[in-house]
């Protein structure tokens, strides 16, 4: 029920001590502010994560090979590792029943290619139809690589945005043809990547066209694979890191390498570096959450001492309260009350100027693990909870202290 007298009696005592409420005010705002700002900054970590990984398929997994660093089987070490199309039949002919997507890869680097009087250079990738989804890339017009450009060795080429804004300047590309190091491609298709300028430079042909014009014979730069999904994340996840070690194991042993040579097949397991990074990113998030928690109880531990002043000074008076027969709950409820108040307005204003901070700031920041840090509605409700349970915890001690005060005791006190 409202009261208006107990509402004058706490803006009697704030208008008493302004400057100390206002200090202790300070310290409870100053840590909702900071709070929330943590919190906001844990969830820019976890956007600029989650964008990252949107670069390619979520569960991919990616191989490829270097040179052997340990002797085995009388072998030296320095051996140079090639895959080839047998390695990539091994792998799918072994787990057809949980391969989702599927490509060989071979590349080049620097590949000059032309158009009318337009050049630049572009890494050139042959790869199968499934590379599009595996590198989770968007076709703009046009169609992809598709089987009957393997089976006919057919020279046509996908590209990027920023390949056709390089050469074509904005023009139609579509059936139009590339030079390529020599080589007339026409061009199919026109693609866009999240992952933005650095991966539409890049220009895609037929696996089977990339071998032989480039004269690799079946050599393949690397293997990229996706499994069927599955319910639960740690599903996934097990079948991920079983396929992964699996594979490793196959291709070590068919290539006579040393199983502890960690050099010489490199398998990257998009899942295992998603939890990686979710992990610690939830870890910095229960950090921030400690020390804005921290910060708070500071505020809260100055907002009681002011309580516990308040009661001091207000100890006759608390006296003659009980004499004329106020019970302590009337008496805890007038501390609690006060306390509540100056915590939920101190609070509320932290809140207040750290989401207009949020909101001004947070959409221009984006670096590569931070992006758009910012604070969702439950999040919001936390806090408030927060500040009503710290104010309810400031009074706490204090009313419980004033309501024992015996009355004959502090009409006696000076």
């Amino acid at each position: 029920m409202f009261n208006i007298e107990r509402w004058q009696e706490i803006f009697e005592a704030i208008q008493k001590n302004k400057l100390r409420t206002f200090l202790t005010g300070l310290s409870v705002a100053s840590g909702i502010f900071i709070l929330v700002i943590l919190l906001a900054i844990g969830q820019g970590m976890s956007n600029g994560v989650a964008k990252e990984f949107e670069n390619d398929a979520t569960n991919r997994i990616s191989v490829w090979t270097n040179v052997t660093s340990v002797e085995y089987k009388g072998l030296n070490p320095g051996r140079i590792i090639e895959m080839d199309n047998r390695d990539y039949e091994m792998a799918v002919n072994k787990n057809s029943d949980k391969i989702e997507l599927k490509s060989g890869v071979y590349s080049r680097w620097g590949q000059l290619t032309t158009y009318k009087k337009e050049s630049g250079s572009y890494r050139v990738e042959g790869v199968r139809g499934d590379y599009q989804f595996l590198e989770n890339e968007t076709l703009v017009v046009g169609r992809y690589i598709n089987q009957n450009d393997l089976n006919s060795f057919e020279k046509n080429a996908v590209i990027g945005n920023q390949v056709y804004l390089d050469l074509f300047k904005g023009k139609e590309a579509l059936g139009e043809y590339i030079d390529i190091t020599g080589i007339k491609f026409k061009v199919v298709g026109i693609y866009t990547d999240p992952g933005g300028e650095r991966e539409e430079t890049r220009i895609f042909i037929p696996l089977t066209t990339a071998q032989r014009v480039y004269n690799a014979g079946d050599k393949l730069r690397s293997l990229a694979f996706t499994l069927e999904k599955h319910d639960k994340y740690e599903d996934a996840l097990a079948a991920s890191e079983a396929f992964s070690a699996e594979l490793e194991t196959d291709l070590k042993t068919k290539h006579f390498i040393a199983p502890n040579d960690e050099r010489a097949v490199n398998v990257n397991n998009t899942l295992e570096h998603a939890k990686r990074f979710y992990d610690l990113n939830n870890m910095i998030r229960w950090f921030f959450w400690g020390v804005g928690i921290c910060t708070i109880i500071a505020g809260v531990v100055g907002v009681s001492n002011i309580m516990l002043i308040i009661v001091k000074e207000r100890t006759k008076e608390i006296g003659v309260r009980k004499a004329i027969g106020a019970q302590p709950w009337s008496i805890i409820g007038m501390i609690l009350h006060e306390s509540i108040f100056v915590t939920g307005i101190a609070g509320f204003v932290g809140l207040i100027f750290s989401l207009l901070l949020l909101q001004l700031v947070g959409p221009f920041i984006e670096t590569d693990y931070i992006r758009n840090p910012s604070v969702d509605f439950s999040v919001a409700i936390t806090t408030v909870i927060i500040l009503v349970v710290a104010g309810a915890i400031a009074g706490f001690f204090p009313a419980y202290r004033a309501a024992n005060i015996k009355p004959i005791e502090a009409l006696r006190d000076e």
